[in-house]
């Protein structure tokens, strides 16, 4: 008589769903493990926005809520103040990001080769990254100072007549730009792991084939660096579209010459805590995230044509 294959016991539908590789005292005890995190993010992440997602439906003044619907989202189409933010921030994102993304690259390919110093000229590029915001823009506000900043007084040694920096329509978001090229060290460190990553025998055999430098960063760095290069520039855009503290300070929170530097983040704080409009700062915050998720996405949708992985 054939020898029957032992039965395994079965699962429950649930269990099979959720989880069809543990038993059930291992699912409870991973999620006992999880449950401190869980409870985080449910109190100050989930619920917050789920809170601030039935808010941007209301007219909320922290005294009272009432409902009015669609009409904080009415109000956003005509909101010119909104739609001047949206643009700043937008000039912000589109050139600050790529300028940050290329000077970090830059950087970390440097700091790569052989050279005497590498570990100082490493910590003197990082320090930048990791200094506080407002001790950070404090400065570069003594170093921009029209009057008697250092910036405009070596200009000046050259027979260069300084700008008006962030008192200047036209200078005001470059000068917070030329701010952001000076705190790449994040990005730098994650480039130099990812260039350090790279095995030595292809630019190796770049060699033996004739490829110079150029060649060799075209076809072996870019390519082998795009995984890198595409996680930099997705969170360097999230991080982007969130800029507040330095624009807050830099202006005293009135967003520079013309609005030339309200940024979004700045506008939506100023209908949050400056005119009480809670409700209405819950619906900019929701357009805010609609907008960095569909960029997110078209990055995504995008990286499929030029971010080459391992696999």
């Amino acid at each position: 008589m054939a020898a029957t294959a032992p039965t395994l016991p079965r699962k429950s539908l649930i269990q099979r769903l959720l989880n069809p590789g543990l038993t059930w005292s291992e699912y409870i005890w991973a999620y006992i493990f999880v449950l401190p995190w869980l409870i985080g993010f449910l109190s100050f992440i989930a619920g917050p926005m789920l809170v601030s997602l039935y808010l941007s439906f209301t007219k909320y003044d922290l005294v009272m809520a009432p409902w009015v619907g669609l009409a904080n989202w009415e109000r956003l189409f005509q909101d010119g103040l909104m739609r001047k933010s949206l643009w700043n921030t937008g000039y912000y994102v589109l050139i600050g990001v790529p300028l940050n993304t290329i000077e970090a690259l830059w950087a970390a390919i440097l700091l790569t080769r052989p050279i005497r110093g590498q570990n100082f000229f490493r910590t003197a590029l990082y320090i930048p990254s990791v200094v506080p915001g407002v001790a950070n823009i404090i400065l570069w506000l003594w170093l921009l100072n029209p009057d008697f900043g250092l910036v405009n007084s070596i200009l000046s040694s050259f027979g260069i007549e300084g700008p008006l920096w962030f008192q200047s329509v036209t200078w005001s978001k470059p000068s917070f730009i030329l701010i952001t090229l000076f705190s790449v060290g994040t990005q730098m460190v994650i480039f130099v792991a990812g260039i350090k990553n790279i095995p030595q025998s292809l630019y190796e055999a770049a060699e033996i084939d004739g490829a110079g430098r150029w060649g060799s960063f075209r076809h072996i760095t870019v390519p082998m660096l795009s995984p890198v290069i595409f996680f930099n520039l997705v969170v360097s855009m999230i991080g982007a579209f969130q800029v507040f503290t330095s624009a807050f300070i830099a202006t005293d929170g009135r967003g520079g010459p013309v609005e030339s530097t309200l940024f979004y983040v700045l506008y939506l704080y100023k209908n949050a805590w400056l005119y009480f409009k809670m409700g209405y700062a819950s619906t900019l915050a929701w357009l805010l995230f609609l907008i960095v998720v569909a960029m997110t996405g078209i990055q995504f949708w995008i990286a499929r044509r030029w971010v080459h992985y391992e696999a």
